[in-house]
């Protein structure tokens, strides 16, 4: 299941970033610092329990959950949003709503490649990682 997701991810390549954080209100300052950033995503599974730690020079994210399990996050922009996690299709399915909101983040394995999704309303952002050596 997300056995295929885990490792070290670094980011290569990302596209319309600027315009998701826009759309997800983020604030002028926090979005240019966000395009600057080259994080690092380590995903590791222990039985059921899924961890994504994402590291960068600006901020750290620990996310812990079981797949399927609605749980409460903090995202890295402070919005606090309902989340759940799937497998579906050979990809990992991360849809978190807030105040009538709702976005979703796709994660997709293709040898050493991984490639996120963020899609909210009209605006899709692809993020493009590496798996580490």
């Amino acid at each position: 299941m997300a056995e295929a997701f885990v490792g070290t991810w670094n980011l290569k390549e990302s596209e319309k970033f600027d315009e998701y954080m826009k759309e997800l209100g983020v604030g002028f300052a926090t979005r240019k610092v966000g395009n600057l950033t080259k994080p690092t995503t380590i995903i590791s599974v222990d039985g059921d329990k899924v961890t994504v730690k994402t590291q960068s020079t600006i901020k750290n994210t620990e996310l812990s959950f079981k797949l399927g399990e609605e749980f409460d996050e903090t995202t890295a922009d402070d919005r606090k949003v309902k989340s759940i996690v799937t497998v579906e299709d050979g990809k990992m399915v991360h849809i978190q709503k807030w105040d009538n909101k709702e976005t979703s983040l796709v994660r997709e394995v293709s040898g050493n490649a991984l490639t996120l999704t963020l899609t909210l309303g009209q605006v899709v952002c692809t993020r493009r990682y590496e798996k580490a050596e």
